[in-house]
C-alpha cells in the first residue's frame, strides 16, 4: 500500500510518500511545494493543487493523510492555512483517493507515542522509521509523519472492510 501524506501551507506544503507492506514502512519520497508569495491568492491555491496532483499521477498512492488545521490565535492566518489545505483536499479527491484526515496530536501520537510532541522529537522519529529519508525540511518531517499516521489507520480501515 502506497500512502501520500501532506502537512498544508500557504508557502510551503510538506509532502512525502511511504509504502507500507505488512507493518514494515519504507520511504519512498518527499518534499516541499514552495509557492510564490508574490502571486494572487487565488494563483497560490492554484499552484498547491496543481502540484498535489502531479504528486498523485507521479507516485499513484492507495491513501492520501493530511493534517487538520488547528485555529490559533490569528484567526486570518487560521483562515489562509485551511484555504491552503481546502486546494490540496480537492486535488487529493480529484485524484480518486480516499483522504484521511488528522489532527496534530493524533499524528504526533501515532509517531512519537505522545500527543505533545515537540517538531524536533517528531523529526527525529521519522528519521528512526524511515532511515533511507535521509536528510529533510520540517514540513516534508510533518508530512512523512501525517504518511506514517494514515498507514496505521489505513490498515485497520483495510482489515475492517475484509
Amino acid at each position: 500500500m502506497r500512502i501520500l501524506g501532506i502537512d498544508p501551507g500557504l508557502r510551503q506544503t510538506g509532502w512525502g510518500v511511504i509504502e507500507q507492506s505488512g507493518s514494515r514502512l519504507s520511504h519512498v519520497a518527499h518534499g516541499v511545494i514552495k509557492i510564490n508569495p508574490e502571486l494572487s491568492l487565488a494563483a497560490r491555491l492554484g499552484g498547491i493543487h496543481r502540484e498535489i496532483s502531479d504528486l498523485s499521477k507521479s507516485y499513484w498512492p492507495d491513501f492520501a493523510g493530511i493534517e487538520e488545521t488547528l485555529v490559533n490565535a490569528n484567526p486570518r492566518s487560521a483562515l489562509k492555512l485551511g484555504q491552503a489545505r481546502g486546494a490540496a483536499m480537492a486535488a487529493l479527491h480529484g485524484s480518486g483517493l480516499n483522504v484521511l484526515e488528522f489532527s496534530p496530536r493524533t499524528i504526533k501520537l501515532a509517531v512519537v507515542g505522545t500527543g505533545g510532541a515537540d517538531k524536533t522529537q517528531v523529526a527525529f522519529m521519522v528519521a528512526r522509521l524511515l532511515p533511507k529519508a535521509g536528510k529533510m525540511t520540517s514540513d516534508a518531517s510533518d508530512a512523512l509523519a501525517c504518511a506514517i499516521c494514515t498507514a496505521n489507520h489505513a490498515s485497520t480501515l483495510k482489515r475492517g472492510a475484509a
